[in-house]
């Protein structure tokens, strides 16, 4: 297993071009570029361990995926798809296998699709049961609860008028694939807005989708497929989850400032830097195009931070709090986080392993089901488990420019921000070991 020490940081002053490229907007265009007939061209595209399964599970269902000099992927899809001869494996990612779960529902053949020994443990029945309501064949471990899932694709599925109990783009977007191939129209409803990238990039390449009131609730309208969609062109902004590691480095360490280039501004996506904001933090936003999304380079600099309470909007910022929490751990006052339980399921139960990391450091911290509270004080040095979850891993390396840190089991940074260290290396002294 290894490890990584991050020492003390002074301050920094660093521009940062080279974030990883978004990894929620890289697996969809693998998966939608299958949705249409001719080659898509992706430039950009995050070359990290999750988002490289997926281009190897649309090749394995007959695409032909190609690279440029310049880096640009050129897939070109399958007249027909193929049923796969091995398990469609997709690694540490919950995205992947709920999306091509919905995508490959209504389509000719057997498929399995498995993943690394985290996400065995992820809880699949939210997209299974709604999917089977329609049609669907899918089993898998308990009942489908969990992986590996065998999906025994049917021609067309029914349409469907579903309302989503959480607020959850992976299954929202499981639903729409899903949909684009059923015999009438779909509604889906969820109780807050959660990301909207799917929506976007499928009605930019000429979906049927709209948004829809009925009653007093709001919908997603989905029509099924007239005709294959129009391809992708298209280049991957900066993942602003990723950015965010190095907004925070700047927001903790004394005398810093760094300006990160070209990162996805869509408001679903950046909720942790405006939480950051009401904590005080100096941050700015500098807009530079708007053609699929909004784009623009992010401007952080050093500050004191306070508590602050966050129970709105969890799902736009999901994938942020473990980071989030170290910036209250060295915030004044106490901090608050609440409606979080989705924390419990993803690539570990983030709830555990984030309090288990801010206590190692010596942050009072009180477990709640939904969430935690956290009095901010000194961070300590201390030696982290990162429990297979690449952000825990990442949110106390950074916590470490602030006190000096050991990660165990740091391994899994791969699966989505791979040069997440390199630029560590800008900011301060690292060790890696065995």
């Amino acid at each position: 297993m290894s490890f990584l020490k991050v020492k003390k940081c002074d301050g920094f002053d660093l521009e940062i071009g080279d974030i990883a490229s978004d990894k929620s907007i890289s697996h969809r265009c693998a998966i939608f570029s299958l949705l249409s007939d001719k080659p898509s061209i992706v430039k950009n595209y995050l070359k990290a361990e999750d988002t490289l399964n997926s281009l190897n599970i649309i090749k394995l269902l007959g695409a032909e995926v190609s690279e440029d000099k310049d880096g640009s992927f050129k897939i070109i899809p399958p007249k027909e798809l193929k049923e796969p001869a091995s398990i469609l494996d997709c690694g540490n990612s919950g995205t992947a296998m709920r999306l091509f779960c919905g995508f490959l529902s209504s389509k000719a053949g057997f498929f399995v699709l498995h993943g690394d020994k985290y996400l065995a443990n992820r809880p699949m029945k939210r997209v299974v049961e709604p999917l089977r309501k329609i049609g669907a064949k899918i089993d898998g471990r308990k009942k489908g609860e969990f992986s590996p899932l065998g999906i025994r694709g049917v021609k067309t599925l029914e349409g469907f008028k579903y309302e989503s109990k959480i607020a959850s783009a992976q299954v929202k977007s499981a639903l729409i694939l899903a949909a684009l191939n059923a015999k009438e129209s779909s509604f889906y409803s969820e109780p807050h807005l959660s990301r909207d990238h799917s929506e976007r990039m499928l009605k930019g390449m000429g979906a049927d989708i709209s948004d829809i009131e009925i009653g007093e609730k709001n919908y997603i309208k989905i029509e099924p497929l007239k005709k294959s969609l129009e391809p992708l062109d298209i280049e991957v902004p900066s993942d602003p989850s990723s950015a965010f590691f190095f907004a925070l480095a700047a927001a903790i360490s004394q005398n810093a400032s760094v300006v990160i280039k070209n990162v996805l501004l869509n408001k679903t996506r950046i909720e942790a830097f405006e939480v950051l904001k009401r904590m005080g933090a100096d941050i700015s936003y500098i807009l530079k195009e708007e053609k699929y999304e909004k784009i623009g380079d992010i401007v952080v600099k050093s500050s004191p931070l306070e508590g602050v309470e966050v129970s709105e909007n969890i799902a736009w910022l999901i994938d942020e709090l473990p980071a989030l929490s170290v910036a209250m751990a060295v915030a004044k006052g106490k901090s608050v986080v609440k409606n979080a339980k989705e924390l419990r399921v993803k690539e570990s139960d983030r709830i555990k392993s984030t309090i288990n990391a801010l206590k190692e450091c010596g942050i009072d911290v009180v477990e709640r089901d939904d969430g935690y509270e956290i009095i901010g004080g000194e961070l300590k040095e201390a030696k982290i488990d990162s429990f297979g979850d690449h952000r825990i891993a990442m949110s106390f390396a950074i916590a470490g420019l602030r006190s000096g840190m050991k990660i165990e089991d740091i391994e899994c940074i791969n699966t989505s921000f791979p040069n997440f260290i390199d630029i560590l290396k800008k900011i301060t002294r690292i060790e890696i070991g065995d």
